[in-house]
């Protein structure tokens, strides 16, 4: 969103969002106000306003912190006993018997009317990840009667999470108020090409395809244009760790371990993300690294060997995964670096991949077919600057954040006019 929104005036433009999705970092470069919404607007059920805490609602205006390219502030997260209880416990139990959809009721407090009054905003850009956002971007739909630009990110109507004996019930439920949702947006955008077909097929409704730009001159500092392996070649998988991911990192390092031993070299599988996975000590050529500052992130992708984009290929992954397009890949591509994908088929990166030729793909779930690409690319340094050298002309061609901010600014003066 901070490269969607570049260059938009700071004082034009507020989020509002619950207050757990203020907890991290947020980059207050493109936007420095922030209505939280607490207490006042989200309220729990009996019996559980007996036991829930209790959080601020009301404005916050960030001070400015300088980190990286943008300003980003710390907000430090809970993670004592009653909060690992909660998350750990409570709430997957109330997720598997469908009372954690139920629990809280959503309503428009006087305060957050009266902000959104001297706010006085024109469009309402929202994204939505359950049916209780769907509420609450519907809530002020109705009560601004102002233009809604919805953006897609996940096909989350289809996660379907607890008893399988609630399926059906939630299906629907996120059908109905995705349908509901939709046919009051005026706008439709989605994360992926992928996204805007199956969507069209599936809720007859034109989207139009957004995700994430890239500022060239920054992530191009320090483009790769060598391509010959260093002595100790390393793999590198930056990221997030969950839902999607986890268990093809495992078969990542069984192929790596594969490889080495076929080949007799020593190849470093690098996970770069926030918690260590708790198999790393079963491969000895896994490196754990956390995470680097953004500004050295181009450094870091450059010089890698070789970049991985990994997806699990369980069903309920390609559910949650199949339509969305990670935000380091455009990242990735112009690095320079040569990339391997390791997903399955029908998901959007590997039909955008398998489109312009940019990457290197396996879609097969075994150690062994992933171990002979990765041989493969070792062996051929011609294929590894020529699928490098298509992702970068492919990240200016099309990822461009000067171009596309310009597309998606277009959009909403389009809206208004």
């Amino acid at each position: 969103m901070t490269n969607l929104f570049h260059g938009w005036d700071s004082d034009k433009i507020a989020v509002c969002c619950n207050s757990v999705r203020l907890e991290g970092e947020l980059d207050t470069n493109i936007c420095k106000t922030y209505y939280r919404l607490g207490s006042e607007e989200y309220r729990f059920i009996f019996p559980f306003n007996l036991i829930s805490r209790q959080r601020p609602s009301g404005l916050i205006n960030f001070d400015k912190k300088q980190y990286g390219s943008g300003e980003l502030v710390k907000r430090n997260k809970k993670n004592g006993i009653r909060h690992k209880f909660v998350m750990n416990i409570l709430f997957p139990v109330l997720e598997y018997t469908g009372v954690m959809s139920k629990m809280t009721k959503l309503k428009l407090s006087r305060s957050f009317c009266n902000w959104l009054n001297e706010f006085k905003p024109d469009i309402i850009y929202a994204q939505a990840h359950n049916v209780q956002d769907i509420e609450l971007i519907l809530s002020i739909k109705a009560y601004l009667k102002k233009p809604l630009i919805f953006h897609m990110m996940d096909d989350w109507p289809l996660m379907i999470t607890g008893s399988k004996f609630l399926t059906k019930k939630q299906l629907k439920r996120n059908d109905r108020a995705m349908r509901a949702l939709l046919n009051k947006a005026d706008v439709l955008l989605s994360i992926s090409d992928a996204m805007t077909d199956e969507y069209k097929a599936r809720y007859n409704k034109d989207f139009v395809p957004f995700h994430n730009p890239i500022n060239l001159d920054f992530w191009s500092k320090y483009q790769r244009n060598n391509y010959v392996l260093s002595d100790s070649p390393t793999l590198l998988y930056a990221g997030r760790l969950g839902i999607g991911i986890d268990k093809s990192l495992e078969l990542i390092a069984q192929s790596v371990e594969t490889v080495n031993q076929a080949l007799n070299i020593k190849l470093d599988f690098v996970i770069q993300t926030k918690d260590k996975p708790s198999w790393i000590s079963r491969y000895s050529c896994v490196k754990h690294r956390s995470f680097v500052a953004y500004n050295d992130l181009p450094k870091t992708f450059s010089q890698a060997d070789f970049l991985i984009l990994p997806y699990d290929f369980s069903p309920k992954s390609i559910q949650f995964i199949g339509y969305s397009m990670p935000t380091k890949a455009t990242e990735y591509m112009i690095s320079g670096t040569p990339i391997i994908i390791f997903s399955p088929e029908q998901t959007a990166v590997v039909k955008y991949a398998r489109k312009y030729n940019w990457a290197k793909i396996v879609t097969h779930d075994d150690a062994t077919s992933l171990s002979n690409a990765i041989i493969s690319l070792i062996q051929d340094e011609t294929e590894r600057e020529n699928l490098a050298q298509r992702a970068i002309a492919v990240a200016k061609e099309k990822h461009s954040l000067t171009e596309k901010t310009i597309e998606f600014r277009r959009i909403f003066q389009n809206l208004m006019h």
